[in-house]
């Protein structure tokens, strides 16, 4: 499959990847028939998911069962009334009908916006109002059913509210008995150009309103460098991403790279996090290949790893915040295996990472993956140089940029704001190594500005939890007169240290930050708490936590 759509499909060292990368895109792309209906020709009978639950159910699917399934679900939207240019929102859990459904979608053309279903119904408005929502697919649990009902008077544009049970409620449409008495589906002759819209996210909102992310449907072969070249997978990989289907890092890891490659895809439906039960299904369902955040290793090797058999194990990787190198070590040491980190966004597929062909640096993202054209630019737009302090941009002005967002959604003058003279301003900001390697400092807005150094949050977090009196923490910057601003730590304490929480401990905790790095960084004032502020993602939102130390500031003067 991967000589479809790479000039080249294999490559033998970093320098050859560099060089020879090369993505073979037809005009009228589109996942669904040239990816999955291929493999369903070629290889009926290969494993494509396998799904199980917290109740132990189990449910295998080839790439044959995938297409009847996901053609007659292509029907039964079709009988709805749904078309191409259709935003259809999906609250699916890790439900196994999440995939079939985006399938389905694309098949008919449709626009998919998987959402989390940590929605309120404030949330649902804002997305309808948005994206002028015309369908929404939710699991038949009662908090889901009650937000999408509670929002309906003011969604406008929203026909349908189908249900996969068990719940169906008065009004709702019942998914599984459409698709059973759903018809036969062909793909209908010119449906789509390459450059149509196909899939949009809601961003997490950590500094302001969820914008509206748009791909068309070249997004799907870009994450094949995803899933070839960072998961390192093949078509014998079983591959585990942990990740909520509402979030973007679900199609990185759960679905289209995968499938390109031919790997198939483990899905654990679960409704609470518990590290042993995940390793015991790693254990008894073999995977091959994990994904995960650093926050679900540092579970992990909480856990007496040699009690689990994770032979089958071979590759293992990791996204979404700096990875603490006690974390790596400690997981090496019970494994041997090397966790290889990468960076992107959702208006982008990987970005940076680590790759087979390299020795991973604990806590780097690694280097540009060469599917984009990145640099770091200073504040001056000068590029930065080794050491130094700059914004990840992607140059956009010498050639296409496969897997790089359309624009946000109905905002012209959000996307101008961000993409401007050649240049996509990703507003992360890193620096480089003597080895070309890439180290995250922070959100742009985020950096702290204290006598005359910029000091990135993510260093200091991550300084800050080593040390074993912290769950959580975050760092922001408050106003003072003589530096400008000073580091300030709001920490979420483990349980046995709540009762230390005192001038004692916030010394120990100053002076573990010094140690651990420049001294210059460590957190003049801490502030310890039960919780922070977060995103319904679960993203640390640093804004509220300034907003509400210069409201209080303000409140003093």
């Amino acid at each position: 499959m991967l000589e479809r759509f790479l000039k080249q499909a294999s490559f033998s060292s970093m320098e050859d990847y560099r060089k020879n990368l090369e993505f073979i895109i037809p005009e009228d792309f589109n996942f669904a028939y040239d990816v999955m209906d291929v493999w369903a020709k070629e290889a009926p009978n290969k494993l494509a998911l396998l799904w199980t639950n917290d109740h132990d159910e189990e449910r295998y699917y080839t790439f044959a069962e995938l297409k009847e399934e996901s053609d007659r679900t292509a029907a039964y939207f079709t009988s709805l009334g749904l078309k191409k240019g259709d935003p259809v929102m999906l609250i699916l859990k890790r439900r196994h009908q999440f995939w079939t459904c985006m399938i389905a979608l694309h098949k008919i053309g449709a626009i998919a916006i998987p959402a989390t279903f940590l929605l309120t119904a404030k949330d649902i408005i804002y997305r309808c109002e948005n994206a002028s929502i015309k369908a929404v697919v939710t699991c038949g649990d009662e908090p889901i059913l009650t937000h999408v009902n509670d929002a309906l008077p003011q969604c406008l544009t929203l026909q349908h509210r189908i249900s996969i049970g068990p719940i169906i409620p008065e009004g709702w449409e019942d998914f599984e008995q459409g698709v059973a008495k759903a018809g036969s589906w062909e793909r209908p002759p010119h449906l789509n150009k390459s450059s149509d819209y196909s899939i949009m996210y809601f961003t997490s909102g950590t500094s302001g309103e969820p914008k509206m992310v748009i791909h068309d449907y070249t997004y799907a072969v870009a994450h094949l460098s995803t899933a070839a070249f960072w998961h390192n997978l093949h078509e014998d990989s079983l591959h585990l991403t942990v990740a909520d289907t509402g979030w973007g890092k679900a199609v990185w890891g759960k679905l289209y790279g995968q499938w390109i490659v031919g790997a198939a895809v483990f899905v654990y439906d679960h409704e609470r996090f518990t590290p042993a039960d995940i390793l015991r299904k790693m254990e008894k369902y073999k995977v091959t290949s994990f994904c995960a955040p650093p926050t679900i290793y540092r579970f992990m090797i909480r856990e007496d790893l040699s009690k689990f058999d994770l032979s089958s194990l071979k590759y293992c990787t990791t996204a979404g915040e700096a990875l603490n190198d006690v974390v790596y070590q400690k997981f090496y040491e019970a494994t041997g295996i090397r966790l290889m980190e990468g960076f992107g966004q959702t208006e982008t597929t990987l970005t940076l990472g680590t790759f087979p062909w390299m020795e991973p640096k604990p806590g780097s993202m690694g280097v540009p993956n060469p599917q984009y054209d990145i640099e770091l630019v200073k504040p001056n737009g000068q590029p930065a140089m080794e050491g130094e302090i700059g914004q990840i941009v992607i140059h956009t002005d010498r050639r296409k940029q496969i897997g790089l967002f359309c624009c946000y959604y109905r905002n012209e003058q959000l996307t101008k704001e961000v993409w401007h003279d050649g240049l996509y301003y990703t507003g992360d900001l890193a620096y480089y190594d003597e080895d070309g390697y890439f180290w995250f400092v922070g959100r742009a807005d985020d950096v702290i500005k204290s006598s005359g150094y910029r000091i990135g949050p993510f260093e200091v977090e991550s300084a800050l939890m080593t040390h074993p009196a912290v769950v959580e923490c975050a760092i922001t910057g408050v106003p003072d007169d003589i530096r400008g601003e000073i580091v300030k730590a709001t920490v979420v304490l483990a349980k046995e240290w709540k009762e230390q929480a005192g001038e004692a401990l916030i010394k120990e905790l100053q002076d573990h930050v010094k140690h651990e790095t420049a001294p210059y960084k460590y957190p003049r004032v801490i502030e310890f708490v039960d919780e922070l502020p977060k995103t319904i993602s679960g993203k640390i939102r640093r804004v509220e936590i300034r907003q509400n130390d210069r409201a209080a500031l303000k409140g003093t003067n």
